[in-house]
Parts: structure tokens; sequence; C-alpha cells
């Protein structure tokens, strides 16, 4: 009888703990369940079985939709030199119908037309004269730069077609087709894909200027993601700032291709990123994305709707950032101390909160291996154990609040490869990138991208100075 009661007791045990075991796989799967990208770093494009409504991490600012009162409008306004004047002179009175070709002008009531004339191409022919000397060696003239075939597109052609093709990723089928009709061009779609090609390698000393002007930018912005080259996975690394972009493409994520890239060696400055461990090998001052965290406190409010610390976090990190924008308003320096050391030690309190209800899980992983926390244990701890990097922007006014800059210049590689799918050869995906980057940085100094385009074109590129990094 007693070993019958010992058995049923180790029976007892090993369901609970086999209860216990598919307790905590159901959670974990309902939890992904619940996962989105609106309460994770997933692209939308990853959300499978719901779309969810757009739901914006912005609390309410009170503020009306809509231009703001005070703020400069953009209306089309009346020009004082008009480039042509056409006069219109009524015949009759509109009241009596008396002929007025002898009445005077007592007014007249302006109304502008802005609009562009019929574009036709202009064929410009240069002709190289020859000459020969008294030794007997015949010289010819030199071509300007844009002549570069007895019959050939010129520089304003060619950089249209690269705007296109880079910027507003149109594919080159349809490139052409809007050239010609616009321009009355007639080109092929073989002169449109080699656009790039030809144009990408006067950049190169662009490239290089670019990425040494972010290597010794005082606070830069790293990002990483994948994209589709010769039909598999390859890695598209950029490293930017509010003036500047590069990017680099390499087969690997890791350190390796960080190496590659060159941009962290010697960098001295603060670099913000997602958090990716690759970053943390090196010896830098880190600082990270608080939209991820938003994100995850989003979910792990849903996931927990009985616990405080996640909201809590979430609005301690919104107050911050606000303390932050009106220290820089103000032209402080710093958050001034009886603002900042109240909401970090807050910071620290709910941190702490969260781990007392997420104790760790001391048991090994079913299949060997370290034991496996909770999303929500991993997100406290991370939370604690880089406290200085999360908090980076409310310690040093320089710093922003999340890593969008890099997201926003690598998010509309994407959109090309929704429209291309991927690319067909290395070139083609590095020819690309190299424009892209050069019309990023040219668009994010305010200069005109046809104008730069063009430049490049005839051998000018546009180069960053030591003033583009401030």
């Amino acid at each position: 009888m007693a070993a019958l009661v010992v058995a049923q007791a180790e029976t007892i045990r090993v369901l609970r703990a086999e209860v216990e075991r598919l307790s905590a796989r159901v959670t974990e799967l309902e939890r992904q369940l619940k996962t989105t990208s609106r309460n994770s770093s997933k692209p939308p494009s990853q959300d499978v079985y719901s779309k969810p409504a757009p739901k914006s991490l912005r609390r309410k600012t009170g503020r009306v939709q809509g231009k703001q009162p005070g703020a400069p409008g953009a209306s089309l306004k009346l020009v004082d030199d008009p480039d042509v004047v056409v006069d219109h002179v009524p015949v009759a009175c509109s009241g009596c119908g008396t002929g007025l070709s002898r009445r005077p002008d007592v007014g007249v009531v302006r109304r502008q037309v802005h609009d562009l004339p019929e574009i036709v191409p202009v064929v410009t022919e240069h002709r190289l004269h020859q000459k020969r000397c008294r030794c007997g060696v015949l010289t010819t003239a030199p071509a300007p730069v844009e002549a570069t075939a007895p019959a050939c597109y010129g520089p304003n052609l060619t950089a249209l077609a690269a705007y296109l093709l880079a910027y507003q990723h149109i594919p080159v089928s349809r490139a052409a087709e809007l050239l010609g009709e616009v321009t009355g061009a007639p080109v092929s779609t073989g002169w449109v894909s080699s656009v790039l090609g030809r144009l990408a390698p006067g950049l190169e000393p662009f490239v290089a200027a670019t990425a040494a002007a972010v290597a010794a930018a005082p606070v830069a912005h790293f990002d990483e993601t994948d994209i589709r080259v010769l039909s598999k996975n390859r890695w598209l690394h950029s490293a930017s700032t509010a003036w500047l972009t590069v990017y680099f493409l390499h087969d690997k994520r890791g350190r390796e291709a960080i190496d590659a890239f060159g941009v962290l060696d010697g960098f001295t400055g603060v670099a913000v990123h997602d958090g990716y461990h690759s970053y943390r090998t090196y010896d830098l001052v880190h600082a990270l994305c608080n939209a991820h965290h938003q994100r995850e406190l989003q979910a792990a409010a849903e996931t927990h709707p009985d616990q405080t610390w996640p909201t809590g976090l979430s609005d301690l990190l919104d107050e911050l950032n606000a303390a932050a924008h009106t220290a820089r308003d103000l032209d402080l320096t710093a958050i001034p101390g009886e603002v900042l050391t109240p909401l970090t030690s807050r910071y620290d309190t709910l941190v702490r909160a969260g781990l007392d209800l997420h104790p760790r899980n001391q048991r090994g992983h079913p299949k060997g291996g370290r034991p496996t926390q909770t999303p929500g244990r991993r997100l406290l701890e991370r939370l604690q154990k880089y406290r200085d990097d999360v908090l980076r922007f409310a310690f040093d006014l320089t710093v922003p609040f999340t890593n969008n800059q890099a997201e926003r210049d690598i998010r509309m590689t994407k959109t090309q490869l929704k429209i291309s799918g991927g690319w067909r050869t290395h070139h083609g995906a590095t020819t690309w990138l190299t424009v892209r980057s050069y019309i990023s940085t040219i668009r994010k100094n305010g200069l005109n991208t046809l104008t730069a385009l063009r430049d490049a074109i005839t051998g000018n590129p546009w180069l960053p100075t030591n003033l583009a990094i401030t």
C-alpha cells in the first residue's frame, strides 16, 4: 500500500510538472499570437492573422488637427515679375451692353497661372575641331564631360532618370515611359537601367567623405536590415546623422560586417541603435532606441493588464522626453536636477517592482542550456542592466529619444524591394544604394536633388563639409 501511495505521488508530481510546462507553452503561444507590428519590432508585413488598427505610441497633446495657429502658411502667392503678361480688356458693359473701347482703365485684377511650358528635347551639337600641327600631329579639341558618344542623352535627362529610379522608386519600364511622354525623349529601358551604374562610380569621393563625416560626428545612428540580392538574404547596414546617410551591403549582419563597414573604427561619439548585441562589442558610449522599449512595454501591458509597471515606465519615458524637449527649448544644457532626479528614481522603482513580479526562472531549458526567461523578465533585466543607455537622452540633450533617424533612412529600401522583389546582381544593389545615400544626404542638407545629381554626372559631386556634421 505504501508503495502505491509513493507511486501515485510521483505520478502527480510528474503530471503537475507537465501541466506547468504546457501552461507556460500555451501562455507563450498566446503571446506570440498577440504580437503585432504595433506592440513589437515586427514589420507590418509579418502581421499574419490580423492587421491591427493603426495606433500611435504618441500621447495626445490637446492640439487640433491640421495647421496650428501661428504656423507659417504655404499657399501659392502672386509674383512681382511674371514671365508673360496677357491683358484681357472688356469690350462691352456687363450691365447695359454699351461698348467700352473708349472708356479709361480704372483698375486691374491680377490672376497668375503657374505652369510648365511644353517640354521638348534640346539638341546641342558639340563640334570638336581638329588641327594639324606642322609636325604632322592631328589634335582634336576635347569634348565636354556630357558628350560621351556621337549621340547621347545629356546630364539633365540622366539626372531625372536617376531621380525616378533611386528616389521615387519607379520601375525601369515605367520610368522609360514617363521620360518619353513627359520630355519627348524616346529613351529605352536599357538606357534607363544603365543610368545608376554609370552614375555611381563618380560618387566614390562622396561615399568616402560621408563615411568619414559620420565617424567624426558627436552622435550617429546605426541600423541594419535584410534585403534580397541574387535571390538570397543579404544585410544592409546604415550609418547616419541628421545631415548624412551612408549604406553598406554585406553577406553578414554581425561584427564582421560592421568592421568591414568601417564607420565605427575610431568612432568617439554616441552610437544610437536598437540594442543589437554586435554593437555592444565596441567600446563606445551607447544610446538605446526607446521606440522599441515603448512597443515592448505596450505588449507587456496587454499581456499583464493587472500590473502597473509597463504603463508606468511608458509614461515615465514620455515625461523624461518632454522634460528633455523643454530643456532644449529653454536653451539649457541639461534637464534641471530637481526635475531629472525624481523621474530617474521612479524609473528605478518601477523596474524593481516589475522584477519582483517576474522572478527569474532558475530551471534549465527542457532541451538543455540556460533557463528561458519570460519576455517581461527579459525586458526588465535589459532596462535595469542598460539603464544609462536607455536614459542617455535625458542625461545628454544632444542624444535623441529614439533611433528613428536610422529607421527612416533605411525604410525606403524596403519600398524598393516591394517594387522590384530584390536585386539580381550585387553590383546593381550597391549602385542603387550609393545613389540613394547621395540623394538622402542631399535632401537632408536642403539642396536641389536634380541639380546635385546633374553635378555628379558632370564630375562635380557634392561633398559634405564639417558644417554638415555639427
